[in-house]
């Protein structure tokens, strides 16, 4: 059995999957998961009660969680492009790097998107009150630590740059990166100039009008 990756185009997790599969050119069959595909939805249930996506299948092994995905692909289907250092303590930064983009940037957002679906305009307001507070933070943080640096640990792109691409694209939509954070904002450029995440956003792009903050006309 081929590899079989269970998500959605717009999902940042999906995505930062789908940037580690196309950064390989790793051969795979996407089940798009949605109300548009129910034939999909049983045989992910099934393989992970807890619900969430992506979930890649490789025969009978299922594996969970993003970042996850992408250690064992390096692993057990390696390709050209090496996401993970051989150097442990380079490994070890790739590592924190990946975990900051996604607690730090993509949850915060997440926040502000979640209050935004309710419905609910006080929760909407402080959805985004809490993003905006927190991605400042990180973005400010991002400016200092990325000067010199190509991609988001040096010049390799890494586990942390398939991280750092839907998390940043989508929080840019969230709360602006200020025209002053010179260094993010052309990180983020970069990022998608990068084939593989352009991909994945040229994918995304029919489902925009589902993000409930509303797309920007960019991008």
């Amino acid at each position: 059995m081929s590899l079989a990756l269970y998500g959605h185009p717009f999902s940042a997790y999906t995505q930062k999957v789908l940037i580690a599969l196309y950064e390989n050119g790793t051969s795979f069959e996407f089940r798009c998961l949605g109300p548009d595909f129910p034939q999909h939805s049983a045989e992910w249930q099934r393989r992970w009660p807890v619900r969430k996506f992506p979930l890649l299948v490789d025969g009978e092994r299922n594996i969970a969680e993003s970042s996850i995905i992408i250690e064992y692909l390096q692993l057990a289907h390696p390709g050209p492009v090496r996401l993970l250092p051989a150097d442990p303590t380079a490994a070890l930064d790739v590592r924190f790097l990946d975990r900051f983009f996604d607690l730090h940037v993509m949850r915060p957002g997440q926040r502000a998107v979640d209050g935004a679906l309710t419905g609910d305009p006080v929760r909407r307001a402080e959805g985004l009150a809490f993003a905006t507070k927190k991605l400042e933070i990180a973005y400010a943080w991002l400016e200092k630590q990325l000067a010199g640096r190509t991609w988001a640990a040096g010049e390799e792109f890494t586990l942390a740059d398939c991280a750092a691409s839907p998390s940043l694209f989508y929080a840019d939509w969230i709360c602006r990166i200020p025209e002053t954070f010179s260094v993010l904002r052309a990180y983020r450029a970069r990022l998608l100039a990068r084939p593989s995440f352009a991909r994945a956003v040229e994918e995304a792009r029919p489902f925009r009008p589902l993000f409930p903050l509303g797309a920007p006309e960019r991008d």
